[in-house]
């Protein structure tokens, strides 16, 4: 798969994961703690593709990098949110583990192309 091909197939990928995130972030209690955790993933699941478009129209290889960098940590941070959702018994790990392992694998990529720049 050349450059190009992967940078698209990664721009659909992690919108794909953004409307798994939002959908998820649907099913969460309507209490006070359930509404501020929905908004923390939905920002932070959202953002890794919002932020990967923008590092594949970068004006430099700074720009890149930095654009790079920011998708890995919202992936990080995504990953922790699916954690706490589970941890504090708002959904049951058979409702998040494919979420939880698609970011895993999103993360794991961010991390490998970060590294390598």
């Amino acid at each position: 798969m050349k450059n190009k091909e992967f940078a698209e197939e990664l721009e659909k990928r992690t919108r794909k994961f953004a409307v798994k995130i939002i959908y998820l972030s649907s099913r969460l209690p309507n209490t006070p703690e359930g509404k501020v955790i929905r908004k923390q993933i939905t920002k932070s699941g959202t953002s890794i593709g919002a932020n990967y478009r923008e590092a594949n129209r970068a004006r430099s290889n700074a720009d890149f990098k930095n654009k790079i960098k920011i998708c890995e940590s919202e992936a990080s941070e995504t990953q922790y949110w699916l954690e706490v959702i589970v941890e504090s018994k708002m959904l049951l790990w058979d409702q998040v583990k494919e979420t939880h392992k698609e970011c895993s694998q999103l993360l794991a990529i961010f991390t490998s192309i970060a590294n390598k720049l």
